[in-house]
């Protein structure tokens, strides 16, 4: 077994470092204003261009960075340190813009690559939120195509993009389908836009759909395949959160430690008492215990043959559930070091105490996580904890 960085890896690790470095300086002012001015937007755009990591699930054929999965972990590790969800700003085309036809792909997906167009997830409503077949929102056909009709809640990046990928029960047959909209189409309405305990760089608004029409060339992957598109997404984006939240947990270690190190009570740094040298101990085995199994579920999945889909989705999801609770242990722990100024928000173990509580929530909440690995152990047995052979 080799467990090091790849020179490509280690390569990645260090431009996402710079990168992270240049969009941090904006965490204060996004915390502040609740979000970033346009000016902002463009000139971390163009970082993000200029470091080469826009797209980096897409293939570099199409203008993406190309990335292994293993690799996207390595990125989205670094930039997991970063407050106000600023990682998001290096955009991640939705995983299921892969199934779009020549003529889908150069209106959505290539802009999307090249930074001039942004694309949202809208597949969660008010009655389908863990359960996405109780799904309401409706596509009904037409000679003109599709009539969508429903309404959409936390639309991650609604306010900011200009397009969606709509989540409907196309005709009497209901079959879970994915359509591609244009945000301006008449019908579609954004109707509140939340706030939520988190600062995010973009807002999570909720819309209603009143008798959009779109084209029959409006379908993503296929009448039917919506569920099983949305599954894939699951699968590589929990990774990524995996990934994201290791590597916020990271950061406040750091900045943890160098706090009890320097603060000074009761005549020496608070770093030499023992209760506090626990939790830093605790910080580190959560944060290193996390790394390893996430970078090794990336690394299954980039050599898995199709057959392993299923237990590699069961591994996933333990990662993200492991990581994403691990990561609010360490970030409790390390607000609580920082003691009255971890609660002052322009202090970063302060904001991602807020930002990392979410994920324990989106992308499937760690109760669906352990209902998918239950599931996994019961259908197929532990095979779900065995190692790869070669």
């Amino acid at each position: 077994m080799d467990f090091r960085l790849t020179p490509r890896q280690a390569q990645l690790k260090a431009a996402a470092r710079a990168l992270t470095d240049v969009i941090a300086a904006y965490e204060i002012p996004c915390e502040e204003n609740n979000g970033l001015p346009a000016d902002a937007h463009a000139k971390i755009r163009d970082a993000v261009l200029d470091a080469g990591l826009q797209a980096v699930n897409m293939p570099a054929e199409w203008g993406g960075a190309g990335l292994t999965i293993a690799e996207q972990v390595t990125v989205q590790e670094e930039l997991g340190r970063l407050t106000g969800a600023l990682w998001d700003m290096v955009w991640r085309p939705a995983n299921a813009l892969r199934f779009c036809t020549p003529e889908q792909r150069e209106r959505f997906l290539v802009p999307v690559i090249r930074g001039e167009r942004r694309d949202c997830y809208a597949v969660t409503e008010p009655g389908a939120g863990s359960d996405p077949q109780n799904l309401a929102t409706t596509a009904t056909r037409n000679d003109q195509g599709w009539v969508l009709n429903g309404e959409k809640w936390f639309v991650t990046v609604g306010d900011h993009a200009d397009f969606m990928i709509v989540l409907a029960a196309a005709g009497p047959e209901r079959a879970p389908t994915l359509f591609l909209v244009d945000k301006d189409t008449p019908g579609i309405e954004m109707t509140r836009v939340p706030r939520f305990m988190h600062t995010f760089v973009y807002e999570h608004p909720e819309f209603t759909f009143t008798d959009v029409q779109v084209g029959e060339d409006a379908v993503l992957g296929g009448v039917g395949e919506g569920y099983d598109i949305t599954r894939s997404w699951f699968t590589e984006e929990r990774l990524m959160i995996a990934a994201r939240t290791t590597g916020a947990a990271e950061r406040a270690l750091e900045l943890a430690r160098d706090w009890a190190v320097e603060r000074e009570q009761f005549g020496a740094p608070i770093g030499s008492y023992q209760l506090i040298q626990g939790m830093l101990a605790d910080c580190a085995v959560d944060i290193a215990v996390n790394r390893a199994y996430t970078h090794q579920v990336a690394w299954e999945v980039d050599q898995a043959p199709v057959e392993a889909r299923k237990t590699l989705h069961a591994k996933a999801a333990i990662a993200k559930l492991a990581a994403s609770e691990a990561s609010g242990r360490v970030i409790d722990r390390c607000l609580q070091i920082h003691g009255g100024r971890g609660y002052d928000r322009t202090y970063a173990v302060e904001r991602l105490y807020r930002e990392l509580r979410v994920d324990r929530i989106w992308e499937g909440t760690s109760e669906i996580q352990r209902l998918i690995i239950a599931g996994e152990l019961i259908k197929r047995g532990p095979g779900v904890l065995d190692l790869p052979t070669a």
